[in-house]
C-alpha cells in the first residue's frame, strides 16, 4: 500500500511541474575525443620450428621416395617369381607352336614322298620297257602300206600285222593305266620344247612354222607327267 501511494504522489508531482528529464551529468562529462576505438583482437599464430623446404628439395624428396618404392617393387620376390613363370609359359608356348609347325611340315613332306614313290615306283621298269615298245613299233613300220592293201595275195602278212597292231594297242592301254604314256610331237606339229624334245637336226621346210617339229625319229615317253625319255625330233629352221 505504501508503494502504491508513493507512486501516485510522484505521478502527480510530475504532472504539476511538467518535469522533463535532462541528460545525465555523468554522460555530459564524457567527450567524444576521449572515446577510443576498440583495439583489434589479438590472434595468436604458431609457426613450425623447422625450415620449410624449397621446391627443389621437395622434388628431390619425392624422387627419392619413388626410387625407394620402385626398389621395393623390384626386390619383391613374388613379383620376380611371377615374371619367371610368365617367361616359362611364353617359352613353352613358343616351343609348342614350333613343334606343331614342324609336325605339319613333316606330314606334308611324308605325304609328298609317299605319293612320289607311288607314282614313280615303276620308273626304272618303264625305262626298260620302252625299248620293247620301240621294237614293236619298228616292226609295224617295216611293213609297206602297199602290201597291206593287197589282202588276198598277202593274207598271212596282213593277219600278222593286224595281230601286232592289236598287241601294241592293248600294251599301250595297259601302260597308260599305270601312268606311262607315249607322245609323238610331229603328229600335230608342236613347237620345239627343250623340256620334252631333243632336236637331232634342223632344216628349212616350206609351209611349216619356224621352230616347229616336222619329223620324229624316236617317240617320247612320260610317266605321271614326268618325262622319262625325250622325243628325238627334227626342227624347222626357215631363214
Amino acid at each position: 500500500m505504501i508503494q502504491r501511494s508513493l507512486l501516485r504522489q510522484s505521478r502527480a508531482f510530475c504532472a504539476k511541474s511538467r518535469y522533463t528529464p535532462t541528460a545525465s551529468p555523468i554522460r555530459s562529462q564524457i567527450s567524444p575525443s576521449r572515446i577510443h576505438p576498440l583495439q583489434e583482437r589479438i590472434v595468436a599464430r604458431y609457426y613450425s620450428s623447422t625450415d620449410t623446404p624449397k621446391d627443389g628439395a621437395s622434388s628431390d624428396a619425392t624422387a627419392a621416395a619413388e626410387v625407394s618404392h620402385s626398389e621395393i617393387k623390384d626386390n619383391d620376390p613374388v613379383k620376380k617369381e611371377l615374371e619367371s613363370k610368365s617367361k616359362e609359359i611364353i617359352d613353352l608356348k613358343d616351343k609348342y607352336l614350333r613343334s606343331v609347325a614342324d609336325f605339319r611340315n613333316l606330314q606334308e613332306r611324308t605325304k609328298r614322298d609317299v605319293q612320289s614313290a607311288r607314282d614313280f615306283a615303276i620308273s626304272r621298269f618303264a625305262q626298260d620297257l620302252v625299248e620293247s615298245v620301240d621294237n614293236l613299233d619298228r616292226a609295224l613300220g617295216t611293213v609297206p602300206s602297199e602290201k597291206l592293201g593287197q589282202a588276198e595275195s598277202n593274207k598271212e602278212l596282213v593277219h600278222l600285222h593286224d595281230g601286232l597292231r592289236m598287241t601294241e594297242t592293248i600294251l599301250m592301254q595297259t601302260l597308260k593305266k599305270h601312268g606311262l604314256e607315249r607322245f609323238d610331237p610331229s603328229e600335230i606339229g608342236e613347237q620345239f620344247d627343250p623340256n620334252l624334245h631333243e632336236a637331232t637336226f634342223q632344216t628349212p621346210v616350206e609351209g611349216k612354222d619356224n621352230g616347229s617339229v616336222f619329223m620324229t625319229q624316236q617317240k617320247g615317253f612320260m610317266l605321271n607327267g614326268r618325262v622319262i625319255r625325250a622325243a628325238k625330233v627334227g626342227v624347222v629352221k626357215n631363214g
